[in-house]
């Protein structure tokens, strides 16, 4: 998941000069919803108003942008380039090559114009991130205006958090190798038939527990109040512990029914008596073919029994 990408170079925002943009109009949405996450601010009721624009010559097929009025500004983006901005705000930060793999299915021709025209017009963020044990990786992030152009299309379901921003690098690679992990699990859950994936991620899921805790007094805080809280939040307690994943997804069964699942992703610093706690928690655990073996080992140590998959 950390791998060095072969291309070095940074998105060039004249990838983007030469695409066209359309006519058509599109029916203007207003959007109540508020942003969700870290560093989210409430939305106000900003209108996305497809304007007319000129329409130019594209040397290949593409699909025209629409031109949208937010707040006072002019945006030109196609279909394409919202969903990678909802992409972006689900996980908060995404390796530009995973972004490929998975978004454009190995496409470059596609995510350079729509990458680079998200980041001319100041809606997405490119850095890159320094990784203690490969090269740096080159992350992609929403910018706040970004994020708020993002809520306001209703692209988003009102359920599903977003969020925005670079963290620290320790943890901006964590949540860019969840977005590997999601899409991986999420082959598993279509396969099944499971539809409408929802994306919860750790400090999301962290928050809404802590809550709870946070209105007990310290006298109730026994493990079976303990207990119920981590039920009411679809989690286990490990002795005396509220585990958390790294990431949850949850989605519609075959049936139709709503079904969760809680991921870990497992890395050789993992100590036997953190991964024990994880397995115990019923979590599904993935890790890189490179850590699989050596974890495999420290689940028999702890005479464990644990299925680890590979990204």
């Amino acid at each position: 998941m950390s791998r060095e990408y072969v291309r070095s170079e940074s998105f060039d925002p004249r990838d983007a000069a030469s695409e066209r943009t359309s006519n058509s109009r599109q029916p203007g949405r207003s959007s109540g919803s508020r942003g969700q996450g870290t560093g989210s601010e409430p939305q106000d009721d900003a209108r996305l108003t497809p304007e007319r624009v000129p329409r130019f010559e594209s040397e290949r097929s593409v699909e025209p942008r629409k031109a949208y009025e937010f707040r006072g500004r002019t945006h030109t983006v196609r279909s394409s380039e919202i969903e990678t901005l909802a992409e972006l705000g689900k996980f908060r930060a995404i390796a530009i090559e995973d972004l490929e793999e998975f978004r454009y299915h190995g496409d470059e021709d596609r995510i350079r114009p729509d990458v680079a025209n998200l980041i001319r017009q100041g809606l997405v963020a490119e850095k890159s991130v320094p990784h203690p044990d490969t090269a740096p990786r080159r992350l992609l992030t929403l910018t706040k205006k970004g994020h708020q152009f993002l809520r306001a299309t209703g692209t988003v379901p009102r359920n599903q958090a977003t969020h925005y921003g670079f963290t620290k690098p320790r943890e901006a690679h964590h949540d860019a190798d969840l977005y590997r992990l999601y899409h991986k699990a999420v082959e598993d859950i279509e396969r099944q038939g499971g539809k409408n994936p929802r994306v919860l991620l750790d400090f999301e899921l962290k928050k809404r527990v802590f809550h709870d805790l946070a209105k007990l007094s310290p006298e109730k805080h026994s493990s079976e109040v303990k207990r119920e809280v981590a039920e009411k939040h679809g989690l286990r307690l490990v002795r005396g512990k509220i585990p958390l994943p790294d990431l949850r997804i949850e989605y519609e069964d075959r049936e139709g029914n709503m079904a969760r699942v809680d991921l870990e992703f497992a890395t050789e610093h993992y100590r036997g008596s953190n991964l024990a706690e994880k397995v115990r928690a019923g979590f599904s655990l993935y890790a890189r073919p490179q850590d699989a073996p050596g974890l495999r080992r420290v689940l028999e140590q702890k005479e464990l029994t644990a299925e680890i998959l590979s990204l």
